[in-house]
């Protein structure tokens, strides 16, 4: 393992070894970070270099006045799943990350959701790899989306999100 002291963004994950990566260990601290989607009740589920996932359960604290899953709900999914997506694809250079924030988004609601949703979101690759490629500290633009489906893998709703990710580069660690 690698010992780095980690600071900004990768601090929440002290015991990422960036040689090994552990996603499960990702999802587990990933689940915890978000008071806010604790208190919508997401629950963190797949953590990936490829991809995070993001569940609302099916429960009526989370319905609006319709009885489907209300558009606060489905944007909080989103956005953690969108924020878990990065972690899991730049999980190996994560120790370089001093912050990823959220700029901007668009969401476009299709159906109504009903049951049990799933955010499942990615983000640019292309995007990713310069940041991953980074020799310098510098500020980057990200972008993600999140495609949220119901237990019928009927997409309910689509939100992308526009980020910029500041990466600070240690003397150590410049290549």
């Amino acid at each position: 393992m690698t010992t780095r002291t980690l600071a900004g963004f990768a601090a929440a994950y002290p015991e990422l070894d960036p040689d090994a990566v552990d996603y499960e260990y990702l999802r587990a601290i990933s689940q915890q970070l978000v008071p806010f989607g604790r208190h919508v009740g997401t629950l963190v589920t797949e953590v990936g270099p490829d991809r995070a996932v993001v569940e609302i359960p099916a429960v009526d604290e989370v319905r609006n006045h319709m009885s489907t899953v209300h558009a606060g709900a489905l944007f909080t999914a989103a956005d953690i799943a969108g924020a878990a997506a990065f972690v899991g694809a730049a999980a190996a250079r994560l120790f370089t990350i001093e912050r990823l924030v959220l700029r901007g988004g668009t969401a476009a609601y299709r159906k109504p959701a009903q049951g049990r949703i799933r955010a499942v979101a990615t983000v640019d690759q292309r995007e990713l790899a310069d940041i991953l490629a980074a020799t310098a500290s510098a500020r980057f633009e990200l972008s993600g989306k999140a495609i949220l489906l119901d237990d019928n893998d009927i997409q309910v709703a689509k939100f992308t999100f526009d980020y910029v990710c500041d990466v600070v580069i240690a003397e150590a660690d410049a290549r």
